[in-house]
């Protein structure tokens, strides 16, 4: 089987139909298809662009007509822990109903109606996203591949890798395994900086970590590693970073994964690490990104595939 793998959608179900179209597929009976590939979406459908329910209702029928397989991204953990009751805290949700979170998400819960069927079904549909695919020929995550928490989300997943229903309590509580592991899988690494050091991100927040590019491998320093605003940068130490701290990457076969709101000419990041979220959703229009995987171990920049954002 020959397999396209889409980036981080955010509700840009224009340019998801321009993409399909680019690579071939077809929509027959309300389902996009292609006589010999089928699509892996590496999740975020949801969540700033003005097309969201068509973007679920696309991938959604993909997937259950056999012509995709896609994987949670946090922003559908995130959606789904908004809408589900906190068992410990009644009235409350698991994810808390705070001004920050309710800004990143009130335009999914506009387009979708908060609380009405189509909201409830695309829910339990999110409910069924595995947290990974370790497939035979490569691997597939939303933020990062990274063994030790893999190994730790096994207790809450089923054959499928999908999140058993009493297991999202525990993936919202700071501080379990569950947490740190979704944390990291969907959302990437974050390390702590050494000492007192620290920046502020762009809301003003003091930042005592700093999100990681964890595929990199050698002798590194915090500053090599850290993926922040190149306003900062000069704020991270040079002092190097122990070997510890990185999973590091096994190269046995190649991983794709979303999330970073790359920017330029899609690439690899690695021979065996590739990223396909270019910011279809970014502030300047970005890039919606596919690669189109032939049976290479070696990722290649040739197999990108991509359409810029539609200006209506």
């Amino acid at each position: 089987m020959m397999y396209d793998l889409i980036g981080d959608i955010h509700g840009h179900a224009t340019e998801l139909k321009a993409l399909l179209t680019k690579m071939d597929y077809r929509e027959t009976d309300g389902v996009w298809q292609h006589p010999e590939r089928i699509v892996i979406f590496l999740g975020d459908f949801v969540d700033r662009g003005p097309e969201q329910v068509e973007t679920v209702t696309i991938a959604r029928n993909m997937v259950e007509g056999g012509q995709a397989l896609a994987v949670m991204g946090n922003h559908e953990f995130n959606a789904v822990t908004w809408a589900t009751a906190d068992p410990q805290n009644p009235g409350e949700s698991l994810r808390p109903h705070i001004d920050k979170n309710l800004k990143q998400h009130r335009e999914f819960l506009e387009q979708v109606g908060e609380g009405s069927e189509l909201h409830h079904s695309m829910i339990e549909w999110f409910k069924t996203l595995p947290v990974y695919l370790d497939l035979p020929e490569f691997r597939v995550v939303h933020a990062c591949w990274h063994p030790g928490h893999l190994a730790a989300i096994a207790d809450y997943t089923d054959s499928d890798n999908r999140l058993l229903p009493g297991a999202w309590e525990a993936a919202s509580q700071e501080g379990s395994a569950a947490y740190e592991a979704i944390e990291t899988l969907l959302k990437g690494l974050e390390v702590p900086l050494p000492g007192d050091h620290h920046f502020f991100d762009k809301y003003e927040q003091k930042r005592t970590n700093i999100r990681t590019k964890w595929w990199r491998q050698g002798e590194l320093t915090y500053r090599d590693l850290a993926m922040v605003p190149g306003n900062v940068i000069n704020q991270i130490p040079h002092e190097p970073v122990a070997a510890h701290v990185l999973p590091g990457y096994d190269g046995k076969k190649p991983v794709f994964v979303g999330h970073y709101w790359m920017s330029g000419k899609p690439a690899p990041l690695s021979k065996h690490v590739a990223c396909l979220d270019y910011s279809i959703a970014g502030d300047n229009g970005g890039k919606l990104c596919a690669y189109r995987w032939g049976g290479e171990n070696e990722l290649t920049e040739a197999s990108y595939c991509y359409v810029s954002r539609h200006r209506s």
